[in-house]
């Protein structure tokens, strides 16, 4: 008698190819996982989610830090082409950056954990460009006050984050809604 031979179904490996999705999956993943499980999160669980091996992660991400870097990176390059529009005003950037330090207090955890990480440094460089544009177009149409400065701005966005990334998930809302009356205070033109 003959054992008849099994089949399996393996995945196939499709070799670099794949590379860009994967990244992308692993991405999508990694938001997901941390948003839910906080940045200190096993990266299996990453690589889980996303349908890849732990090598193929950390042939992309070597470590936690280039990953969150990656996202925020993702996440500036957002904000830089929401506020190219003109009709965009410094409200809605302050709400959008409150949409994704919602969704991302890990990934600001993890990023403000070693603020002097060369990989990070970038990150507030981006930033600083995208507000300096913004404040001059609300200071020209006269819905910022002079007095208010691009580190200001910066200086409160950092300061939310913040708040947010160490408060209750529950009262996130609320922490954000008065923060930004706060702001709207500072902001006002005098």
């Amino acid at each position: 008698m003959y054992a008849t031979p099994v089949e399996t179904k393996s995945k196939k490996n499709r070799g670099p190819s794949a590379g860009p999705e994967n990244r992308r999956a692993i991405l999508a993943a990694a938001r997901e996982v941390f948003a839910a499980e906080g940045f200190s999160a096993p990266l299996s669980a990453v690589a889980r989610r996303a349908g890849v091996g732990q090598g193929s992660l950390y042939r992309h991400f070597p470590d936690r830090m280039a990953l969150a870097v990656e996202i925020f990176d993702e996440n500036i390059t957002a904000l830089q082409v929401f506020v190219e529009r003109p009709e965009t005003t410094l409200d809605d950037l302050l709400d959008r950056v409150i949409e994704q330090a919602l969704a991302s207090t890990a990934l600001i955890d993890l990023v403000t954990a070693d603020l002097h990480d060369p990989r990070a440094a970038h990150l507030s460089e981006r930033l600083d460009v995208i507000v300096a544009r913004l404040l001059a177009r609300e200071q020209a149409a006269g819905r910022i006050g002079e007095h208010v400065s691009t580190a200001d701005v910066i200086l409160a966005v950092s300061m939310l984050a913040g708040m947010l990334a160490r408060s209750d998930a529950s009262d996130r809302p609320e922490v954000a809604r008065r923060a930004w009356g706060l702001f709207h205070a500072a902001f006002t033109p005098r």
